[in-house]
C-alpha cells in the first residue's frame, strides 16, 4: 500500500503545465474574435512552421488524426487562410502553404499567444526563459530520436 504521495514526476509537472497554457491559449483566442478555434489557429500556426508540408506529416507533427487536420484544412481554406495542392512527388498526396492573405490572422493568432506566454512567464528572468526552451528542445529531440528506433526495430 502506498503511504506517501510520489513526488511529481517530470512528466507530470510537463503535462499539466501544457495543459494549463492550452486552456489559456484556448480562452484569449476566443477572447479575440477572430471566428478560429483553438485547433484552427493551431493548424495555422504549424503549417507556417511546417510550409508545403504533406497532410500526414502535419498530422504527424501536430499529434491529431488525419481526419482531424482535414477537418480545420477544410475550415481555414474556405476562410482563403490556406490552400493544399497536390504533391509533385506523389499525385495522391496533398501538401499545405498559408494562402497569401494569412498573414495578418497568423499575426494576430501569434501575438495572442505570445502575450499569454509573457504572463505565463513573467516571473522568469530571460536566461531561464531561454534556459527552458533549450531544455524542452532538447528532450523533443530525445524523444522524437527515441520515437524512430522504435520504428525501426
Amino acid at each position: 500500500m502506498l503511504t506517501k504521495a510520489p513526488d511529481e514526476t517530470i512528466g507530470l509537472l510537463l503535462v499539466d503545465a501544457a495543459r494549463l497554457l492550452r486552456i489559456q491559449i484556448d480562452r484569449a483566442l476566443d477572447g479575440a474574435g477572430l471566428g478560429l478555434t483553438a485547433g484552427e489557429a493551431r493548424t495555422l500556426a504549424y503549417v507556417s512552421l511546417y510550409p508545403a508540408s504533406r497532410q500526414t506529416a502535419l498530422a504527424a507533427q501536430m499529434n491529431v488524426e488525419p481526419m482531424t487536420l482535414v477537418t480545420f484544412l477544410d475550415r481555414l481554406e474556405n476562410r482563403g487562410l490556406v490552400t493544399r495542392e497536390t504533391d509533385p512527388t506523389d499525385r495522391r498526396a496533398k501538401t499545405v502553404q498559408l494562402a497569401p492573405d494569412a498573414q495578418p490572422t497568423l499575426e494576430q493568432v501569434l501575438g495572442i499567444t505570445n502575450t499569454v506566454q509573457e504572463v505565463t512567464l513573467q516571473d522568469f528572468a530571460p536566461e531561464e526563459v531561454e534556459g527552458l526552451r533549450t531544455l524542452l528542445k532538447r528532450m523533443r529531440s530525445n524523444i522524437a530520436r527515441s520515437e524512430l528506433g522504435r520504428g525501426q526495430a
